[in-house]
């Protein structure tokens, strides 16, 4: 498996200094944050996408997603939806990063319908510019038993799950449970670690109460050999600690996981 670390954990810092940051410690990829605070967004002009682009290919630094921010069971019209969801697969075009990101955000009892309706209309354009769609376990969806009655109906090759091993948890859902759900169309993991189902303030890998032990076990057992992306909530979280400063013992200790060590 690869390492990536999200620029969730760095919030507003350039790129060059997000890529020597993972380059430094070892990570092989970022999940880039898609939002206008950061260096990475659709508003990014043609000239601009190019540049970053450049930066990423010299870095040798892999773009492993965009993470955006579209809601593809919310209610409403389709088309502001899809709309929102082309334009990050365009950036994601551009800077070669295999992956879209999106959540869920159903809010009635059709949103699994509506969900599968959007994805598969944006999953013709996901293919021609050659990117995948990952849905995310959270909010109305968090578990991977949740994911897959959206993504099931689907049953593109371009569009996947992405499995965050806080929201499985905080679902009731068992690693292997999840594992099982989600193996077929499995994109990435988001690993991250917390205090406890009442207080989510990022803590440094190993320090608290989420199973990453037993996912990445399960992870291992499968033959999975994707990517394990950290996901540090910095940018939600004023009060927690600096996420450079962790970011040695943190890859340490994703490789003790993947060893069976941790």
């Amino acid at each position: 498996m690869k390492l990536a670390f999200s620029t969730l954990g760095v919030p507003g810092t350039a790129l060059p200094e997000v890529l020597a940051l993972a380059s430094a410690h070892g990570f092989q990829g970022v999940e880039l944050r898609a939002h206008p605070e950061e260096a990475v967004h659709v508003g990014l002009t043609p000239a601009e996408r190019a540049d970053a682009a450049a930066l990423l290919r010299g870095s040798g630094v892999e773009p492993l997603a965009l993470a955006g921010y579209v809601r593809v069971a919310a209610p409403g019209d389709d088309a502001p939806v899809l709309a929102e969801l082309r334009e990050l697969l365009r950036l994601a075009h551009d800077l070669q990063a295999p992956f879209v990101r999106v959540f869920p955000g159903g809010e009635s009892e059709e949103a699994d319908a509506i969900a599968a309706r959007r994805l598969g209309t944006a999953a013709e354009d996901a293919s021609a510019l050659g990117v995948r769609i990952l849905l995310e376990t959270h909010d109305s969806h968090p578990t991977g038993a949740d994911a897959i009655r959206v993504l099931g109906p689907v049953g593109h090759g371009r569009v996947g799950a992405l499995w965050d091993v806080m929201h499985t948890w905080l679902g009731g859902e068992q690693p292997a449970q999840t594992y099982a759900a989600l193996a077929p169309c499995l994109g990435y993991v988001q690993v991250k670690d917390i205090a406890s189902a009442e207080d989510t303030t990022p803590l440094p890998l190993g320090a608290g109460v989420l199973p990453l032990a037993e996912c990445v076990a399960v992870l291992r057992r499968g033959g999975w050999d994707g990517w394990l992306c950290w996901e540090y909530e910095k940018r939600w979280y004023e009060r927690a600690a600096p996420l450079p400063g962790l970011l040695a013992e943190g890859h340490d200790h994703l490789v003790r996981l993947l060893d069976g060590t941790a």
